[in-house]
């Protein structure tokens, strides 16, 4: 199997990249909630997104609720691959598809959803935890939010519109997934992300230290295996200090910024010898704009 299959296996659950739900962007009656050239589809278009997704899943960690969420309802040990691929399909549904698409992908993710409830032990004793929980649905998107901005802020280039540009475009996907008022600036972002470790929110137990062992050592073979290493190692290092002491890692003495951009520039390369999720959206525009200008004629 090529690199490119094995990381779109990875990523999409296809090792062509086109499975079912890829293909149906190019559907739809409208260019969807994200322009093309714009924050959003910069940032989800690069490499850096590998490294943004294991270090959004270890600040996730953090919070109990939504810890005992994964821990409790979530195949990640079982079939990491397919959590992984449920993630993705999500994320690029919204930022690629329509309208129409991105609404029914967010509804399926929330019927999902409907079923993760259970109780977490604290100090005061148990609590009840919802993954409809207003709090449990804002952190989970200021974490991932941060993540994506931060590791491309590292590996990336310039986000047009800036890092307030892609807050504020993300915001959109906030709303959708039923967040109330998220950040539209960084400041805002890092204030309010801070703001649950400054309230004590956020801890560190013997289950985060098992899903840390876990994102440590996920069951990747050869190449892959080494790369993955990397990538883990670069999203412990992008980490902001205070969160990667709570979560008792330390930065590799080992210059891993600068073998993830070997890592990220090789992936893109294979990534790019064929079609990728952006490319059946853009042939949703060109088939819309095709229809416009058909239905006014210059003259």
């Amino acid at each position: 199997m090529t690199l490119r299959a094995r990381l779109l296996t990875a990523l999409a659950g296809d090792p062509d990249g086109t499975p079912s739900w890829v293909r149906a962007l190019a559907e739809g009656d409208d260019d969807g909630y994200f322009a093309d050239g714009g924050a959003v589809w910069t940032v989800h278009a690069g490499t850096a997104t590998f490294v943004a997704g294991i270090r959004a899943l270890l600040i996730q960690a953090l919070h109990p609720g939504a810890l005992a969420g994964v821990h409790d309802h979530s195949r990640y040990r079982e079939d990491p691959i397919g959590r992984l691929t449920g993630t993705v399909r999500w994320i690029i549904c919204v930022t690629y598809g329509s309208t129409v698409h991105a609404q029914r992908e967010t509804a399926r993710v929330g019927r999902l959803h409907a079923r993760v409830e259970g109780t977490y032990e604290t100090d005061a004793g148990a609590r009840a935890y919802s993954a409809s929980d207003a709090t449990l649905v804002e952190w989970v998107h200021l974490a991932f939010t941060e993540a994506f901005l931060g590791a491309h802020e590292r590996w990336g280039g310039a986000i047009p519109g800036g890092a307030d540009g892609y807050v504020r475009e993300w915001a959109i996907a906030g709303r959708l997934m039923r967040v109330e008022a998220p950040p539209e600036t960084e400041a805002d972002l890092r204030a309010r992300i801070d703001g649950f470790l400054d309230r004590g929110e956020l801890r560190r137990d013997v289950r985060v230290d098992e899903v840390v062992r876990f994102l440590r050592d996920v069951p990747f073979t050869g190449s892959m295996r080494i790369a993955y290493r990397v990538l883990f190692a670069a999203a412990v290092a992008s980490l902001p200090r205070r969160y990667r002491k709570l979560l008792g890692l330390r930065r590799s003495i080992l210059p891993v910024i600068t073998a993830t951009r070997v890592v990220l520039a090789v992936s893109q390369r294979a990534l790019g010898s064929g079609p990728r999720a952006q490319d059946f959206a853009r042939e949703r525009h060109r088939r819309l704009a095709h229809d416009e200008a058909g239905a006014h004629p210059a003259g």
